[in-house]
């Protein structure tokens, strides 16, 4: 079962202007990326179940990553870093910043968008402790 239907998505994200089937493409990767930072939190636990604000914060969250997907125009690490250094058009040419930092390690841009952790911070789903059973 999804964790979000494009009415909710709509609901919460408004000014994201995307069609349904680019929403239900995105949806997938999206959601595994949370499963993944959340520990697969609500694979374990029953979203019904849990603190409605967590749930609707997790949602938000959820709605951050699509819209990051969707600007980005890529769900893969290899999509989002492999743009040009550098192009040209005729006698224009147009280069990138350097994706090395001075220490010569390569700099690549996160899968994970950063809003996610605006919406996540304090629900408790990015612990990253051990469980004791």
């Amino acid at each position: 079962m999804p964790y979000l239907s494009f009415a909710e998505f709509k609901d919460l994200a408004p000014q994201i202007d995307i069609e349904e089937s680019e929403f239900n493409s995105l949806l997938r990767k999206a959601s595994a990326v949370l499963n993944n930072i959340t520990s697969y939190f609500y694979v374990k636990n029953d979203m019904e179940k849990d603190n409605s604000w967590r749930v609707k914060q997790f949602k938000k969250a959820l709605c951050a990553q699509i819209e990051y997907f969707h600007e980005v125009g890529s769900t893969t690490s290899e999509g989002i870093n492999s743009a040009p250094r550098s192009f040209t058009a005729g006698r224009t040419t147009v280069t990138n910043d350097s994706r090395y930092k001075t220490s010569g390690e390569n700099e690549t841009k996160s899968l994970i968008s950063d809003d996610v952790f605006i919406y996540l911070e304090g629900t408790g789903l990015l612990f990253t402790g051990v469980s004791v059973w």
